[in-house]
């Protein structure tokens, strides 16, 4: 085996593509020391991983401890700060100045912290989201982590696939691969296996015989054997020259950032208009300035980007516990405003275990009692069942079919020899099984029949063809008088209304015959009673060609006509036991649950009327949506709940068409064809199970188990967390107004300026830096999925919040007010002292009541938010701490406060409770 300083392996001396392109395959192979049919074995791939490391891209442009530090210090909000420490030097309190600075590093830090610990949440995200690969180890395909590819490993790539690293082709059925991110094609490249002329350096483009990491496989299906990865791939090359990453920002994150501008060029306005009304009236001008300066801190509200950044990368960490995967912060704002969600069927609203119950015969039916395992495809073999073979050849070519014309690999479960599971497809899987259950395992056949062409699937024809070598037939299929030997079998399975156009004869008692009306009737009305039951319908066909057929390319024209029709098999895949509920939850909610699949209507009518999806709109075909003209069909979609026999692509129609309704569309997707749906909707969810990677990488959030209740989970963690971030603005900005009132009244009442600069920062800093850590914790309402969804197009303080934040901080302003003119009066101890104690008391009574617009804090368990309790325990020490240590009273400029006095502020906090309770029950009340 090769080393990494050996000239076989692409070490550091890079071996360019257009090299590995002119060898052949077998060439190739060799020059990496492996086999293309065995792969690496799985110890030498181990050491190739430690010496080369994980195929992954090292992440550039990401900041830095230092620069995150420094972007604590860069805003609006803190040039106002600055401007305070200047006007502290320049009235000769160096003192305020130091401690201001002090105060401003500290909330810098607290600022850092809440940074660094959202970097660390979504690079954990990041992680999560490597792509899932299938590579041949020892001889086995197994599912892997595209991260420990090493060189010489061979990978199995199909549509939907994003390549996983650099690779020399060697095999390719219909292969075709989107380039666009590296050539800027945007045609897709068929790609071939065979060596290509050596005659000078080649582009990227005229690789066919190589692909490249990052490009999309849009077509058909192939092996490659990697040569090299990480960041010496093409696409590894590129990202070292990249120095930059972008950082999106959310819509919220961006009308915050406009409101912190505009509260610091309020801040700068009243500095201003004070201190000019101040010197107008004949005020000492270093009074007016410092008193300016207190009222300019007190209007910024200092932790609020810190907050909304980690109230969404912790909102994305809860809902990863909940198996949805935020792809983009953005999402976690957006769910909370949701109205429709447009779900799959299959695997979102299903259990996604296709159990083959029905084997449909051109002749029968044979009802099968299927034995799955919840937690995957898997089966029981029955030899005995293996003895209807003998008496039915039909029933051997309709199971035969199934598995050759298949995809799906079968693998034992675990050690014992009569339990299985597949891998791939869910209902290629199915079929497999059920061949297996028969003794007829799709290694078995494979090596029987060798595979030497094939058409894949795709969508509009919603047929796969497949085409095999024959020797000889007898031993599976009985006598076959029509089927010689050294002729190809062609097989075909799909849709059966499909299946029918192209199917001229039937196969009845081990003969063909013509297709008559007769036959005809009784498989579409099989079909339709199957489909009726609720099961998934595939039909399969065959036919005999001469050798000849590969001499041409294979086109579904040449290979797809005058076929003998086997039979079909019924698949039946159940509702999930929880999606029923979500369903209801989802109505209650204000949301419109959609179910938009590919299946026969039938099918997807019974489907949605057991799960309570289907709507008096009934069902609606593509077909039957291609007839509705433009102008009608956003109204007719407003009616419909159910689409069947719907292609992925029609899913952009039914997504701009709500849209246009003034919708907020979520909308699920796997495939490759779902991207664009997935991209036009506000919160593309892909399947993380089944879904192709270019449907992850096109979604906003991944769902990690598949399962439609997870989206509904979303929703509701979305809506908790607007809750949360506007919680915290009603919070923080009432709690300003309060002391932008008491230091703006109190000098023109004859009072002294009852907090400085500094004291004003220090309130900010354990109010707005600790206790709103602990508000942006808030579990959600248990009334937050029975309101209507929140109109995205309102603005922050849009709903009565502007209102709110007014009268709550006039309360508090009032309230602080009196206290100071009491506290004025005194001698026995000085009043910013008790002031200060007395806005502490207030904000924490505020920050309990905000809790719940509905509930009375008398009622809330306070440990619900542990966080919030944890952040009241710290602001009362540290207010403690002020208040009776001499050293830091006179840092202050505040003393120690006797222990009787704290009466007053205890005595005004009561008093906000109860005015603070008495309005929630009024307007409870009233909404009533």
């Amino acid at each position: 085996m090769g080393t990494k300083n050996s000239p076989a392996l692409p070490g550091p001396e890079r071996i360019e593509p257009s090299v590995w392109a002119g060898l052949s395959p077998e060439e190739a192979a060799g020059r990496l020391t492996t086999a293309i049919e065995e792969g690496l074995d799985p110890e030498e791939a181990q050491k190739r991983l430690e010496l080369y490391g994980p195929n992954v891209l090292k992440e550039v442009g990401k900041r830095s401890v230092l620069r995150m530090f420094a972007d604590q210090f860069v805003s609006a909000l803190v040039l106002v700060l600055l401007i305070a420490v200047l006007v502290s030097l320049l009235v000769g309190s160096v003192k305020d100045a130091i401690a201001i600075l002090t105060v401003l590093f500290l909330n810098g830090i607290l600022g850092f912290a809440q940074d660094f610990r959202a970097e660390k949440a979504i690079a954990a995200l990041r992680k999560l989201s490597t792509p899932m690969v299938r590579v041949r180890r020892g001889g086995v395909v197994t599912e892997m982590a595209s991260s420990g590819l090493v060189p010489g490993d061979v990978v199995m790539i199909e549509a939907g696939n994003i390549v996983p690293a650099d690779g020399r082709i060697v095999e390719s059925a219909g292969l075709k691969i989107s380039e666009a991110v590296l050539t800027g094609e945007s045609e897709p490249a068929e790609k071939e296996s065979g060596s290509l002329p050596g005659e000078g350096p080649l582009s990227l483009g005229d690789l066919k015989n190589f692909c490249f990491m990052g490009t999309t496989v849009t077509y058909g299906r192939g092996r490659f054997l990697v040569t090299v990865t990480g960041m010496d791939t093409e696409l590894g090359l590129i990202a070292g020259l990249i120095q930059s990453v972008d950082r999106v920002k959310s819509p919220l994150q961006k009308k915050l950032d406009s409101l912190g501008h505009a509260l610091a060029i309020a801040a700068l306005i009243v500095l201003s208009a004070v201190f000019g009304l101040g010197l107008l009236i004949g005020e000492d001008w270093k009074l007016m300035l410092m008193t300016s300066v207190s009222m300019a801190v007190a209007v910024i509200p200092e932790g609020l980007p810190a907050v909304v950044t980690i109230a969404l990368a912790l909102g994305a960490q809860r809902m990863l516990r909940r198996n949805i995967l935020i792809r983009r912060l953005p999402a976690v704002e957006t769910l909370g405003s949701v109205t429709v969600i447009c779900s799959d069927k299959t695997g979102t609203l299903t259990e996604n275990r296709m159990t083959v119950t029905v084997l449909d015969l051109a002749g029968h039916r044979l009802d099968l009692s299927e034995e799955m395992n919840h937690s995957g495809p898997s089966t029981i073999v029955f030899d005995n069942q293996a003895e209807i073979l003998k008496k039915e050849p039909a029933l051997s070519l309709l199971l035969m079919g199934s598995a050759l014309c298949n995809d799906a690999v079968l693998r034992a479960s675990g050690n014992s020899r009569e339990r299985f599971r597949a891998i791939g497809d869910p209902t290629e899987g199915a079929l497999v099984i059920a061949a297996a259950r028969f003794g007829l395992f799709k290694d078995s056949l494979d090596a029987a029949y060798p595979r030497v062409g094939e058409i894949p699937f795709d969508s509009d024809r919603k047929l796969m063809t497949t085409v095999h070598r024959v020797e000889d037939c007898r031993a599976w299929i009985g006598e076959c008088a029509e089927i010689e030997a050294e002729k190809l079998l062609v097989f075909t399975k799909g849709a059966p209304d499909e299946l029918l156009k192209v199917c001229g004869r039937a196969f009845l008692s081990g003969k063909e015959a013509p297709m008559n009306d007769e036959y005809l009737e009784r498989i579409r009305s099989a079909n339709e009673n199957l489909a009726m039951g609720g099961m998934r319908v595939l039909g399969a066909a065959f036919k005999s060609t001469g050798k000849e057929a590969l001499n041409t390319a294979l086109s579904p024209d040449d290979l797809e006509n005058d076929l003998v029709f086997i039979g079909m098999v019924g698949m039946l895949d159940p509702p999930r036991a929880d999606v029923k509920t979500s369903v209801a939850t989802c109505i209650s909610a204000g949301i419109r649950p959609v179910m938009i699949t590919g299946d026969h209507p039938l099918t997807a009518r019974r489907i949605a009327s057991d799960l309570g999806i289907l709507m008096d709109g009934g069902v609606l075909t593509g077909a039957e949506m291609e007839e509705i003209p433009p102008e009608l069909f956003s109204e007719k979609v407003e009616e419909v709940s159910v689409f069947a026999r719907v292609a992925p692509e029609r899913k952009l129609k039914i997504v701009e068409a709500l849209q246009q309704k003034g919708h907020v569309v979520a909308m699920t997707g796997d495939g490759v064809n779902d991207a664009p749906a997935l991209r036009r909707a506000d919160i593309g969810v892909a399947m993380g199970i089944t879904g192709t990677d270019v449907s992850k990488e096109a979604a906003s959030m991944v769902l990690l188990d598949d399962n439609f209740s997870s989206i509904v989970s979303a929703v509701e963690e979305g809506r908790a967390i607007f809750d949360n971030i506007l919680r915290f603005i009603k919070f923080s900005l009432a709690g300003n107004v309060g002391k932008v009132l008491l230091v703006l009244l109190a000098p023109l009442f004859g009072l002294p300026v009852p907090l400085t600069p500094f004291q004003i920062l220090w309130l900010n800093l354990v109010t707005d830096g600790v206790l709103g850590l602990g508000i942006g914790m808030e579990p959600a309402d248990p009334g937050a999925m029975k309101r209507p969804p929140r109109n995205p197009s309102e603005g922050i303080m849009s709903g009565g919040t502007g209102l709110s934040i007014f009268l709550l901080g006039s309360l508090l302003g009032a309230v602080n007010l009196g206290v100071a003119f009491w506290a004025c009066q005194q001698s026995e101890a000085p009043a910013t002292i008790i002031i200060m104690t007395t806005v502490v008391i207030l904000q924490i009574v505020e920050a309990h009541v905000l809790r719940s617009n509905s509930r009375s804090v008398f009622f809330m368990n306070p440990l619900s938010n542990k966080p919030l309790l944890a952040a009241t325990l710290v602001v009362i020490v540290l207010q403690a701490l002020v208040i009776t240590l001499p050293p830091i009273g006179s840092i202050f400029e505040t003393g120690v406060m006797s222990p009787d006095l704290m009466a007053v502020p205890l005595i005004a906090g009561g008093v906000v409770l109860v005015i603070l309770e008495a309005m929630k029950w009024i307007f409870n009340r009233k909404r009533k």
